[in-house]
């Protein structure tokens, strides 16, 4: 039996989350699907009851007391995010709905800008959705031609059997090749990452493997031709935490639902250098300096892409989620995830027909499939017994086709999670195999 190393009191941690106080089904909640969205502890709920109680009003636009504290609060969270994340100042942060709006801002944004026909765009067949058909759709409007870093392969990558460009699409991955231990080739940056690149897309953690990129070598390699780096973040912040500056990245986005905050906020950060030359995302109130009938004059970063009314109340509890997180420690995080995602995968090489996605150093996520059973059934008898997991394409269809498989089970792990969550999925499982009749 493996044993805990990284001094996370769970039992401790789980009382800070009021959810794990109701029962599912006549069972306690076993969740695991933080990958989606984690839980939220009681300070951040607290949060938001205190804002609407104390200083519910409108900031940025009031002298009164109310609005004067609800503007510090607000703009006190985002001093607090451009510490956390290493960005040199505040103005570098813009507040989002999430991730997948920060990423269409940069796209309507910078690549409307600075995409041209003939361009080449990359990103990595990790991707999610959100990073994925951003691009298609700039790539469709500009001409620009999309390309996707691939994965290793146990099958024999000569040229003859690599893939030719079709509608735009120029993909490293075989057709029918062999997954292999689910991290990027990245001793293939430079076929895909080309002289005509201007942007790269990658993710900092699949939603799907768990793979951890080698973000660095993939920006590194960009900024040597010239490209702009933007990194998808929503998976990895909440288990790597991010350093934009040492990871020279351009642009990183992420959410704050994925790391114990509320639903409704996502961040960008942007060098500074870009978003000032960058168009408004958005027109209306705040964007504004000054307004006449016939012409605007746009305001300061960082609201010169926060127009209208922002997510106020859900902000402020954010900081305090980021509190929670710098409590723990992302080194204790990071190898509470490992162990647990270490135990899952022994547990579950004890069932026949099993297969487990992914390398096996990954970042909280663990996704497998059932032979002959659909992972929404597994999911489904899974939550009979009270335990919560993701079963689908998780957003990641092309990876999906990769693996062979038109969905996953996936159990994605967070601090509130230990061995007896393990435990109780893989009993549940036991009766996917009863009803199955394996």
């Amino acid at each position: 039996m493996l044993q805990f190393v990284t001094m996370l009191d769970v039992s401790a941690i789980k009382k800070e989350f009021p959810i794990f106080e109701r029962r599912v089904n006549g069972n306690p909640l076993v969740y695991l699907d933080s990958a989606s969205t984690t839980q939220k502890p009681k300070v951040v709920l607290d949060a938001l009851v205190e804002y609407y109680s104390t200083m519910n009003a409108n900031i940025h636009r009031g002298v009164h007391t109310l609005s004067e504290e609800a503007t510090a609060a607000y703009e006190g969270v985002r001093a607090k995010v451009a510490r956390f994340v290493g960005a040199r100042e505040p103005a570098e942060i813009i507040f989002t709905r999430n991730a997948t709006e920060a990423l269409n801002l940069v796209a309507y944004t910078w690549g409307e800008k600075n995409i041209r026909a003939g361009d080449e765009i990359a990103v990595s067949e990790l991707e999610h959705h959100s990073n994925l058909v951003t691009w298609q759709e700039l790539c469709r409007r500009k001409g620009a031609v999309l390309r996707v870093i691939p994965l290793t392969s146990d099958a024999d990558e000569g040229e003859s059997s690599r893939r030719a460009a079709t509608n735009n699409v120029d993909s490293g991955a075989q057709d029918g090749a062999v997954l292999g231990d689910g991290n990027l080739d990245v001793s293939r940056l430079d076929e895909f990452i080309t002289p005509k690149c201007k942007l790269v897309a990658v993710t900092q953690m699949s939603n799907v493997l768990g793979t951890v990129t080698p973000v660095e070598e993939i920006i590194a390699s960009a900024h040597k031709v010239g490209a702009v780096v933007v990194v998808d973040g929503a998976q990895g912040v909440p288990h790597l935490g991010a350093d934009v500056q040492k990871m020279d990245c351009d642009f990183f986005a992420f959410s704050a639902h994925k790391m114990f905050g509320p639903t409704g906020v996502g961040v960008l950060y942007g060098k500074r250098e870009h978003l000032e030359k960058m168009p408004p995302f958005l027109f209306g109130g705040e964007m504004v300096k000054e307004v006449d009938q016939m012409k605007a004059e746009w305001n300061d970063l960082p609201w010169k892409f926060e127009a209208g009314t922002p997510n106020i109340a859900d902000v402020i509890a954010f900081g305090k989620a980021l509190d929670f997180v710098d409590g723990l420690g992302f080194e204790r995080i990071r190898a509470h995830d490992q162990e647990l995602v270490t135990y899952a995968r022994q547990k579950l090489s004890d069932f026949d027909g099993v297969t487990v996605y992914g390398p096996a150093v990954s970042g909280g996520i663990v996704s497998f499939t059932v032979a002959g059973v659909h992972p929404h059934d597994v999911a489904s008898i899974l939550n009979e017994a009270g335990v919560a997991v993701r079963a689908g394409h998780h957003c990641a269809q092309p990876l999906m086709q990769r693996l062979h498989v038109p969905a996953t089970t996936r159990m994605s792990f967070s601090v509130y999670n230990d061995f007896a969550d393990v435990d109780s999925a893989c009993e549940a499982l036991k009766n996917v195999y009863k009803i199955f009749k394996f």
